[in-house]
């Protein structure tokens, strides 16, 4: 029974890419759906309901809020909630509403990780998107997956900028349809998608194997004058999953000339209004199913007289859970459950990762590798994904369960160790800075800015390319050029051999054969309770310790 069922699944895997395979298009073609005109209730208005940053956060979790200058938590997210808000909202404007996910839903959860985001798919089908975006994340479990995941998901899908670049009948042809086009009440709008162009350098390149990417602003002109002036679309919208900055930077580039607005995902900002760039607006609507963007554009005339926007709380105390969705949920997490639900320590400080410099959680995680493996200096990218963690128990400690560290660690990959000199550091320092602070936007890279322990580092993120590091000390002394220095990071799978987490060139890199999953649990059942915070790893000459937002010079701020 268990071959037969193993064979019925790899024929319903072939099946189901030959299909998403057909839906190869070339650069021209279109997505097209609802093309009968539909007859108005609402009249003027189309409405988008909009999510991104997911991260298969599938129930209600911690979250984290800036307000009157203090850290504030509350309880939010869960995509049965999600779901009883959507279809509220939905029956404000039953026949003029659009519901979109910007990519990123099948990371960032064990559950997820365990079905390699197959667990998501009835979910996702359950919440009635129209259409989605694959994130930078979608390729985490690799092509042929992320084709099965998305190529089950009902939603239509779009991306302008990712082709097949491997050696079969569809090499150099893009994986799905650039753009999507839908009548409402006689208006037609089109919109575009675009993923994040660098995702073979933010993930490990093994992932995007077979894939290619290129910059938006390579025919985002193109498709804008093809559905202006051959398609005749009457509001044209871009769809994008490359972070804020880029975004607002794609809105100042000639290339967005004649787009209404662009609807962003990817640096999990939780924009309260519209940042208006020089040829349109931005947007970006939060992370982890904690909030819905809602878009209304209103029309007069077939055409966008002006929009309106509001950044909303899933809020559990407002919306109850769909039964039959979290029943889903429930049936789908029953074979976890147990594993997850073990507590392997306690903390007696929020674990939290919004802070762009440095943040408690990830002190833990280079605390852990550094204890472990004795370097001289730990590393961890910057990620973002991750709730934050922050209710106690009676006691007053807060719980840490195997479920939260795969939140945390979705990837539990292999520690690597190597050797490289202080002139080494400093270079990849600046790298690094540039990544999370270049004043172009399109040249940022990644996510936040890199964590370590048993370093510290000054810098001012205003400086030239080069130019931002002040000084850096490693075990409380300065850096010295010459000196060879220990490193501790994570094995990328695809990696050079002798590149640790971006840190390239190291001499004698060494597997260390430790799992971060194993390492971390080791460290809690030593230390545990524990209480990271900030502790001025990271300082900026210019910027507070405690930054939430890499765009300067615009009036937003994370909140």
């Amino acid at each position: 029974m268990k071959n037969n069922n193993a064979a019925a699944r790899r024929s319903f895997l072939k099946n189901s890419l030959l299909s998403v395979l057909g839906l190869v298009v070339t650069p021209l073609a279109k997505a097209e759906e609802g093309l009968t005109l539909e007859t108005a209730k609402l009249g003027n208005t189309i409405t988008f309901l909009i999510t991104s940053d997911i991260h298969a956060q599938v129930n209600t979790h911690d979250e984290f809020f800036f307000e009157n200058g203090k850290n504030v938590f509350k309880k939010r997210g869960g995509l049965a909630v999600l779901k009883t808000m959507l279809d509220t909202l939905k029956k404000q404007n039953p026949e003029h509403t659009i519901v979109y996910d910007g990519g990123d839903f099948f990371h960032g959860h064990a559950l997820a990780t365990a079905t390699e985001g197959e667990a998501l798919i009835p979910i996702f089908n359950s919440l009635g998107y129209d259409l989605m975006l694959p994130g930078n994340w979608e390729v985490v479990y690799k092509k042929k997956k992320m084709l099965y995941d998305m190529g089950h998901c009902h939603a239509a899908k779009i991306c302008a900028n990712m082709w097949h670049s491997a050696d079969d009948e569809a090499k150099g042809e893009l994986v799905y349809p650039p753009f999507w086009i839908k009548y409402i009440n006689g208006v037609k709008i089109g919109v575009i998608g675009y993923t994040d162009h660098l995702v073979p350098k933010r993930q490990s390149p093994a992932y995007s194997e077979g894939l290619r990417f290129e910059h938006p602003e390579a025919n985002l002109a193109r498709y804008v004058k093809y559905l202006k002036e051959v398609e005749n679309c009457d509001i044209t919208l871009v769809a994008a999953h490359i972070g804020l900055a880029q975004q607002v930077g794609l809105a100042n580039n000639p290339a967005a000339e004649g787009v209404d607005l662009i609807i962003g995902a990817d640096t999990h900002e939780r924009l309260r209004k519209p940042i208006q760039g020089k040829y349109c607006p931005v947007i970006e609507c939060g992370s982890f199913g904690s909030f819905v963007g809602k878009l209304d554009l209103i029309i007069e005339n077939q055409k966008l007289k002006e929009f309106k926007y509001e950044l909303l709380d899933v809020d559990p105390t407002k919306y109850k859970p769909n039964k039959d969705l979290q029943k889903v949920i429930d049936d789908a997490m029953k074979p976890l459950k147990a594993d997850l639900s073990k507590v392997i320590g306690y903390s007696k400080t929020p674990l939290m990762r919004y802070y762009v410099m440095e943040t408690p959680m990830d002190n833990f995680i280079t605390d852990a590798l550094k204890w472990k493996l004795k370097p001289d200096i730990a590393l961890s990218n910057g990620f973002r994904f991750c709730q934050p963690l922050s209710t106690p128990n009676a006691d007053g400690l807060i719980p840490i369960t195997r479920e939260f560290l795969s939140n945390m660690l979705p990837v539990n990959g292999e520690t690597k160790s190597g050797i490289v000199t202080g002139k080494q550091i400093m270079e990849w320092a600046e790298k690094e800075l540039q990544n999370a602070f270049a004043t172009d936007p399109s040249k940022r890279f990644g996510g936040w800015f890199v964590r370590y322990s048993g370093m510290e580092m000054n810098f001012t993120t205003k400086n030239a390319f080069g130019k931002r590091v002040n000084w850096i000390k490693v075990g409380g002394q300065l850096l010295d050029m010459e000196k060879e220095y220990t490193i501790v990071a994570c094995e990328r799978d695809g990696d050079p051999k002798d590149t640790l987490c971006r840190f390239e060139n190291v001499k004698n890199p060494t597997n260390r054969k430790i799992m971060l999953h194993d390492l971390m649990e080791e460290y809690l059942n030593v230390h545990s309770p524990i209480s990271p915070k900030l502790e001025k790893r990271a300082t900026a000459t210019d910027e507070p310790d405690t930054l939430l937002t890499q765009l300067r010079g615009y009036d937003y701020e994370f909140m």
